[in-house]
């Protein structure tokens, strides 16, 4: 059996590294990335990986990311790209790259790593999964002329909202301008996940995962990892659709009506070529 080649980012903590642990050593080669370097370290060593550290704040270190992704790997191929990788704040700030946060590590930074590392995709078959979130439909809608929700109303929730949902978008873009090279997208929300996540105490969202709403409310993080290990150890276009966006395993029935604007996916994608034009 040959091996597959899985990066998963985020996987310092939550739903990235409990599927990680989840996985079966002997038909994948793990290469986890995680902003903090003890937390990342420590779920590489459990499951015998390589680690890479970059924080998706500074698209300098995503770039330089790829570049040590691609030293590492060398000849080989890429299998499996998740991305995972995502935060939530509650205050609007601009990253030194000009960019708002939440769009920049939720959206831009997994968009700029994917662009980077095409040309080490598989050529046979190559999946890449963006994980989401329902807030996608709760709060999202995508203004192209301000992806850096600048305006005086800034919330923490609308943000994130927005690049959840431009996920989607990225998936569902990279099937329709790709998949005939045998590359496949799919997106997903795992589900309300008791994660160390939303840890901006500004957030209405911290009193529900730091408090103890979350034991009543969420999921484990290991059954958002056994969903996320769904879509790595699927096969597409039999497990699961490529181009569509699941509700944890059940392709969702209810999504933002931007999901399906086939115009603004394009748009947004060139839109956000353009912006990352420096970093390309």
């Amino acid at each position: 059996m040959i091996k597959k080649n899985v990066i998963i980012t985020g996987a310092s903590d939550g739903i990235g590294a409990a599927a990680a642990r989840g996985l079966n050593q002997a038909e994948y080669n793990l290469y986890l990335v995680g902003r903090n370097k003890a937390k990342t370290a420590k779920v590489a060593n459990g499951v015998d990986a390589p680690y890479f550290t970059a924080d998706f704040s500074q698209l300098d270190q995503v770039r330089h990311l790829a570049e040590l992704l691609q030293r590492t790997l060398g000849d080989q191929k890429i299998d499996i790209l998740v991305n995972n990788a995502g935060g939530l704040f509650g205050t609007h700030a601009l990253t030194n790259d000009g960019f708002e946060r939440t769009v920049q590590v939720d959206y831009l930074a997994p968009f700029l790593l994917t662009q980077l590392l095409m040309p080490n995709f598989n050529p046979d078959q190559a999946v890449v999964i963006n994980t989401s979130s329902i807030a996608h439909q709760l709060f999202g809608h995508i203004n192209l002329n301000d992806l850096n929700n600048s305006h005086k109303k800034y919330k923490g929730t609308k943000a994130y909202g927005d690049a959840k949902l431009a996920n989607i978008l990225f998936a569902n873009e990279l099937d329709r301008r790709f998949h005939k090279n045998g590359l496949s997208a799919v997106s997903f929300h795992p589900g309300m996940i008791r994660t160390n996540f939303a840890n901006d105490k500004k957030s209405w969202m911290y009193r529900i995962y730091h408090t103890m709403l979350n034991k009543v409310v969420m999921q484990s993080a290991q059954e958002g990892g056994d969903t996320l290990r769904f879509f790595i150890e699927g096969t597409p276009g039999e497990t699961w659709e490529s181009g569509a966006y699941y509700n944890k395993r059940a392709k969702a029935k209810k999504v933002n009506p931007q999901v399906n604007d086939l115009t603004l996916q394009q748009q947004l994608w060139d839109k956000t070529q353009k912006l990352l034009q420096d970093y390309l």
